[in-house]
């Protein structure tokens, strides 16, 4: 657990920075940095997504994801939390100071929302995770550490304070894939890693795409393909080519 709290750390601190230095910025300046996140993010998915082994797995497990996620209304319920992280923020910061924080219109549920899809998602999340509980080492999560401090100060001062809240969210899921992978160490394979890993590439390009305003996808329907991945792995994972 040593990298997610590091990790954990970073975002906090980087968040604060960002929210209170942020709205210093005139707005074409942060708009700029928003569209600058949104194309770091593609290049990130990008990168996860192409080092597929089996691109039939990677469909499957989206399309089957997609149905499951919209089953469960997976967006609902994680806007209902980022509904309810911005009632508790606003019963506790000023109304002036709010506004100033969000003067753009973002809300701080989106900024909750963004933030913890990408900094939970990706592929060193699940790569970083995984060596976390199978050997102890967090390297991996310590450069994620240092990057994601510096993605949350420049997406809190765009988003506001709402980037706080991702912490939590860091903690948390991070926290369980470490400790699933030190108990299931010797169910997962390289190959389910991988696939693991192609997915959680998609679903940061789409959440790219949504950052850039290029479409619009619900990738939070989409999670349940980061676990199907792996058994679809187990039972269609050879390679082709």
């Amino acid at each position: 657990m040593t990298g997610t709290l590091i990790n954990t750390g970073t975002v906090l601190l980087g968040a604060t920075i960002g929210a209170v230095v942020g709205p210093r910025f005139p707005a074409r300046i942060r708009s700029l940095l928003l569209q600058t996140i949104g194309l770091v993010t593609i290049v990130i998915g990008l990168q996860g997504a192409i080092d597929t082994a089996n691109v039939l797995v990677l469909l499957g497990s989206v399309v089957l994801g997609a149905v499951l996620g919209e089953t469960l209304r997976i967006e609902t319920a994680v806007q209902g939390l980022g509904a309810a992280v911005s009632r508790w923020m606003a019963d506790r910061v000023p109304t002036d100071e709010l506004r100033n924080a969000d003067r753009d219109g973002s809300s701080i549920s989106r900024g909750f929302v963004t933030a913890s899809l990408i900094f939970c998602v990706g592929p060193l999340t699940i790569l970083g995770s995984i060596q976390d509980g199978l050997t102890g080492a967090y390297e991996t999560l310590a450069i994620k550490a240092t990057l994601d401090g510096v993605m949350s100060a420049v997406l809190a001062s765009t988003l506001g304070w709402g980037v706080i809240f991702a912490a939590g969210t860091v903690l948390v899921f991070q926290g369980t894939l470490t400790l699933g992978a030190g108990l299931a160490g010797e169910l997962l394979t390289d190959e389910m890693i991988g696939e693991m890993t192609a997915v959680g590439g998609l679903l940061i390009l789409g959440l790219g795409l949504n950052i850039l305003q290029v479409t619009r996808i619900s990738v939070e329907n989409l999670l349940p393909a980061l676990i199907l991945a792996p058994a679809l792995t187990a039972l269609f994972g050879q390679r082709i080519g």
